[in-house]
C-alpha cells in the first residue's frame, strides 16, 4: 500500500494556479535541457522514502481543502548555500484533481496513509465530478460529500 505526503500549496488560489506553476516549471526545465518535472523543496527529508516512491503522491491543500495531487517520482537530498540540508520532492507533470477534503493549516508536510487520502475526482460518480467547485466545497464542509 502506498504512502503519501500532504502539504499546503502556499500562493495558489486554485488548482488552475497550481497547473500554471507546474507548466511554467516544466517549460523552464525543457529550456535548460532537463526533464520536465517540477519539484518542491523542503527542509525535512522524509524517512519513509521507499514507501513514498512505491506509488505515492504529494497531495496539495488549497484554500483549506485537499484539491489535487501530483505523483512522487523521486526524492533528492542536498545542502544549500547556507549549509542547511534540504530535500527536493520530484513530482510528476500531471496535476490530478481530487475530491475535496477539508484540512486545517499546518507547517511543513505530513504523511498521509493511502486509506485516508481523497479519491481522484475522475473516479467519482459523474454527478459529483461535474459539480462546480464552490458547490462541492460547500457540500464537503457540511459533511455531505
Amino acid at each position: 500500500m502506498a504512502l503519501h505526503l500532504i502539504k499546503l500549496c502556499v500562493g495558489a488560489e486554485s488548482v488552475e494556479d497550481l497547473r500554471e506553476w507546474v507548466s511554467r516549471k516544466a517549460l523552464a526545465a525543457i529550456a535548460a535541457g532537463q526533464e520536465p518535472h517540477s519539484f518542491h523543496t523542503t527542509r525535512m527529508v522524509p524517512k519513509r522514502t521507499e514507501e513514498l516512491l512505491a506509488g505515492g503522491s504529494l497531495y496539495w491543500v488549497i484554500k483549506g481543502h485537499v484539491q489535487a495531487r501530483q505523483s512522487l517520482i523521486g526524492i533528492e537530498t542536498f545542502t544549500d548555500s547556507d549549509g542547511i540540508g534540504r530535500c527536493n520532492l520530484i513530482l510528476g507533470p500531471e496535476v490530478v484533481e481530487t475530491e475535496l477534503q477539508p484540512r486545517r493549516a499546518f507547517q511543513g508536510w505530513r504523511y498521509l496513509k493511502d486509506k485516508e487520502s481523497p479519491r481522484d475526482l475522475a473516479s467519482l460518480s459523474s454527478g459529483e465530478a461535474d459539480m462546480p467547485l464552490e458547490l462541492r466545497r460547500e457540500l464537503a464542509e457540511l459533511g455531505l460529500l
